[in-house]
């Protein structure tokens, strides 16, 4: 029986330390989330049930002032699993093809269960709910998990308000504002048709932990990005997660609608409203960026650049080594504008979002 990691409110990190470097004196103790994950992922690599031994990933800071950082991971390239072909936003679980129910049960790390006995934000006892998280075989960094909802229920790739409400929580479980949380929808280069969340420890700071923003419709912690990518963001701190998931999820259900691609990223960051420098802003909450794209469907190639959820924020996986030394911060931006919205129709759909978590 696999490992249950039972939580409540009470262990949820309200006060993360900024980027400091290597300086112990501002670094936050690992909570018991951070232990779980990092123990049992070192204990599945060290036991061999990865695709590839990952060791510490050549890392560099491209210049610019986007500050993206670039990784060779040259392995995941060539022995990962083939991505699943995918035809449509909202195309349906097929039991045939590859999905989370057919792993091998000891790539299964824990189970998230949220405490029975803890009040959602209406004043209601939240029931207690399962999310499986199962080692990533070919891992992108350190600690690459998959959260995967009640894998029996057979979802499809589409978020549900359990699934982000649970990514938020697994963020504000860990004091490690390495930790970070995200979602392919299908079209925006999900390789599998399960629903499933991807987290994994970058020990970078990314930009898209303090850029600044623009309020759209600020009760529902609805922003738009006001940097490169053209994206959205949400908001929320540990009192507000439930609220906010539940807009989350009323727009990216507006965009799977529409058969609109999308990608998410969760991360520690600075309150958009509060303006300070970057330094000096602890990471009380997290910040969900939300990209509606250009869908891409049939089948990626594995060893070309995918614009996917890492790459809209900045962390930039390369698998060849030529690409990972000469690619620039030009090169980069150029790629990712292919993929993002003609700027009208982007800000033809940020007045239909508006108007739609306004009637929330």
């Amino acid at each position: 029986m696999p490992l249950q990691f039972v939580y409540s409110l009470k262990d949820f990190v309200t006060d993360v330390c900024p980027w400091s470097g290597n300086d112990p004196a501002v670094t936050s103790a690992p909570s018991k989330f951070d232990v779980t994950i990092k123990a049992g992922w070192t204990d599945r690599m060290k036991k061999g049930l990865f695709r590839y031994p990952l060791c510490e990933l050549q890392t560099r800071i491209l210049p610019g002032p986007l500050g993206f950082v670039a990784q060779l991971n040259i392995q995941r390239g060539v022995v990962r699993r083939k991505p699943q072909e995918i035809l449509s936003v909202q195309q349906e679980f097929n039991a045939k093809q590859f999905n989370f129910n057919k792993i091998n049960p000891d790539e299964i790390v824990c189970e998230m269960i949220r405490g029975s006995d803890d009040v959602s934000d209406s004043g209601e006892l939240t029931p207690p709910c399962r999310m499986v998280v199962l080692v990533n075989v070919s891992p992108l960094e350190f600690g690459h998990c998959l959260f995967v909802p009640d894998p029996p229920r057979c979802l499809p790739q589409i978020l549900t308000r359990f699934a982000i409400q649970v990514g938020i929580e697994s963020v504000l479980l860990s004091s490690d504002p390495a930790f970070r949380v995200g979602f392919n929808s299908l079209g925006a280069f999900a390789s599998v048709n399960h629903l499933h969340l991807h987290g994994y420890y970058l020990d970078h700071e990314l930009k898209i932990e303090s850029v600044p923003t623009k309020a759209l419709v600020p009760a529902k912690g609805f922003h738009r990005l006001l940097t490169f990518p053209a994206g959205f963001l949400f908001y929320a701190e540990a009192e507000h997660v439930e609220a906010v998931s539940k807009a989350i999820c009323h727009a990216t259900d507006f965009l799977v609608a529409k058969n609109i691609a999308h990608n998410m990223f969760l991360t520690r960051g600075c309150s958009p409203d509060v303006q300070r420098e970057k330094h000096s802003c602890l990471r009380k909450g997290v910040r969900i960026a939300v990209w509606p794209r250009l869908s891409c469907f049939g089948a990626k190639e594995e060893s070309a650049f995918n614009v996917a959820l890492c790459e809209l924020a900045g962390h930039l996986p390369f698998k060849n080594k030529k690409d990972y030394e000469l690619t620039t911060e030009k090169d980069v931006t150029d790629i990712i504008q292919m993929y993002l919205l003609p700027e009208e129709e982007f800000y033809r759909l940020e007045l239909q979002l508006v108007d739609h978590l306004l009637c929330l």
